[in-house]
């Protein structure tokens, strides 16, 4: 698959960049995103919800009735889960959710993920992102020139730039990564990448 390189006006320069297939051209694997996608979110979540059970409840453990003649179920102390402010009957505990994937599986989903988002050409190569200053507004001019205000964008650079992230933080639903960081979930999760050449190539090296 070819792409057109774009300036920052969002005007063609003439020159076109090649996608390897073998990562920006195969059938996207659904299940292997899928488990990649479960992993990342899992691996985020803090697994810190906790609600106190019967022998961690700090009441008085005195018979609260007889034991017979009350006319009802037998009374035990202020601590049961039947009881409002009692216990919590199988209640969450801190817990670890994270879980492993294969290396293989998680390459693929990035090659699927890739894939499908070339499929749907929302894949944008531009020739370069260059801003004199960190400017929210400069940002915000690129992605109007793109038709892309108000959508979904990850930009994905060859390395860290501060100005460019600088430019972007403050954009609504605009994210900013390298190719070291970009995962399955970051690519899902963009309706449109824009990346430059020196990224594909960065990527092509990667997952080839």
């Amino acid at each position: 698959m070819e792409l057109s390189i774009l300036n920052q006006a969002g005007e063609k320069t003439g020159k076109k960049i090649k996608l390897n297939d073998a990562i920006f051209g195969i059938e996207p694997n659904d299940h292997a995103i899928y488990l990649d996608v479960k992993q990342f979110l899992a691996n985020n979540r803090q697994g810190t919800a906790k609600a106190k059970q019967r022998s961690e409840n700090a009441h008085s453990t005195r018979k609260l009735g007889r034991q017979k003649g009350g006319g009802g179920a037998r009374p035990g102390d202020f601590k049961s889960p039947v009881r409002v402010g009692g216990g919590t009957i199988f209640g969450p505990v801190p817990r670890d959710y994270s879980f492993k994937l294969n290396h293989k599986v998680k390459q693929l989903a990035r090659r699927s993920a890739l894939s499908q988002r070339a499929k749907d050409n929302q894949i944008i190569v531009l020739d370069a992102i260059n801003f004199d200053a960190p400017k929210t507004k400069a940002m915000v001019e690129v992605l109007a020139k793109l038709n892309l205000t108000g959508r979904k964008v990850l930009v994905v650079l060859p390395e860290n730039n501060e100005t460019v992230l600088k430019s972007a933080r403050n954009i609504e639903r605009t994210n900013v990564t390298t190719v070291n960081e970009l995962n399955t979930y970051a690519i899902m999760n963009a309706n449109t990448l824009i990346m430059l050449p020196e990224s594909v190539k960065a990527i092509e090296e990667t997952l080839a």
